[in-house]
């Protein structure tokens, strides 16, 4: 009982400080902020004429609802800062092209100051890097930042090399936005490690693995959602002050101004903060990939080949069990079932 208690605790604690605490924040600055100044609309008057008591009562009980509510949504919420949803097809592809050249320039930087290293610790550079070095420095927007770059400490440096970690290994997996590089990284991690397709096999992955490492990724989805969350209800804020400007009744222009300009500023220092907050998300998940793996392996019936290449034949052949007819579907993992386990093969290939 005390067992199901504690995982029943840890999951409202997630939903609580992920998605209801930043709708609880969003909606006290509605209430005395905004609210006043909107004067005629219904809803709200009947808000104003409820003493005290009942509002703190309605506003806990709003951020409840609403913050579900935000939760059951957060997909599309997620897949709209990603650049997946409601995207037009050119804005896409721009964005596409200007993260790949953001993430081309910050590892020629990070080239030019590891050149540049090596050149004043042995003298001389060969042929081949004092050529990538000249084609590197030719670039503007590279050469503009090399100057800044030089006189970075080895721990600034060290932040160049957080920014370049947050975009995908493969260029192909290039989203429009830094959020969505720095979630698709990670989505991406099993298929570019171990070619385990980590998206159709997450249920099974968090299933199979320590019950820690699964608390781990959640705990630290937890810090994403809550700026996310907090993104989402600033804009909701804003849109309300700026209605009240438009149509209230009286409204109070000085404060109503103000509040949209702080908001305004805060967008961009709570997306930005998403996006440094996966890190910690980044990582929790390459921990359940690298450990749970094989004891995925295990309830599939499958034995972990020593050679990674192998490792990797296998888990592709995984990945594509749902795709591939069932008859033909034990023949194409014989050599990596347990011996003597095959009953527990066939289950997981039926299962898969």
């Amino acid at each position: 009982m005390g067992d199901i208690a504690k995982g029943a605790l840890g999951g409202a604690w997630t939903l609580l400080v992920g998605w209801i605490l930043p709708t609880a924040l969003n909606l006290a600055v509605l209430m005395f902020a905004v609210a006043p100044s909107l004067r005629g609309l219904g809803p709200f008057d009947r808000v104003r004429a409820l003493g005290s008591g009942h509002t703190g009562i309605l506003l806990l009980t709003g951020a409840l609802l609403i913050g579900l509510a935000a939760n059951a949504c957060q997909n599309a919420l997620y897949r709209l800062l990603e650049g997946y949803l409601l995207w037009p097809a050119r804005a896409y592809d721009a964005g596409c092209r200007r993260s790949r050249r953001t993430k081309e320039r910050l590892a020629g930087r990070l080239t030019v100051l590891r050149l540049e290293r090596r050149r004043h610790e042995r003298g001389a550079l060969s042929e081949a890097d004092a050529g990538e070095l000249a084609r590197l420095l030719g670039d503007p927007g590279i050469a503009r930042a090399v100057p800044g770059d030089r006189r970075r400490t080895a721990a600034q440096r060290a932040l160049l090399q957080e920014r370049l970690a947050r975009y995908p290994i493969a260029d192909d997996q290039i989203a429009p936005t830094r959020l969505g590089n720095a979630i698709r990284r990670f989505e991406e991690y099993g298929a570019d490690r171990y070619r385990m397709d980590t998206q159709l096999l997450w249920n099974e992955l968090t299933g199979c693995a320590p019950d820690q490492l699964t608390r781990q990724t959640e705990i630290a989805r937890a810090s994403v959602d809550f700026f996310v969350a907090l993104l989402f209800g600033h804009a909701a804020v804003m849109v309300l002050a700026v209605l009240a400007l438009a149509a209230g009744d009286r409204p109070d222009v000085p404060l109503l101004l103000v509040m949209v300009g702080v908001l305004a500023v805060l967008l961009p220092v709570w997306y930005r903060s998403a996006v440094t907050a996966t890190d910690e998300w980044a990582a929790a998940v390459r921990a359940l990939v690298n450990a749970g793996r094989r004891p995925l392996a295990g309830a599939l019936g499958l034995r972990v080949p020593q050679q990674l290449a192998d490792e990797r034949e296998m888990w592709a052949m995984v990945s594509r069990l749902s795709r591939i007819p069932y008859h033909e579907r034990a023949s194409a993992l014989d050599r990596y079932r347990i011996t003597g386990d095959a009953g527990v093969a066939g289950d997981a290939d039926g299962q898969s």
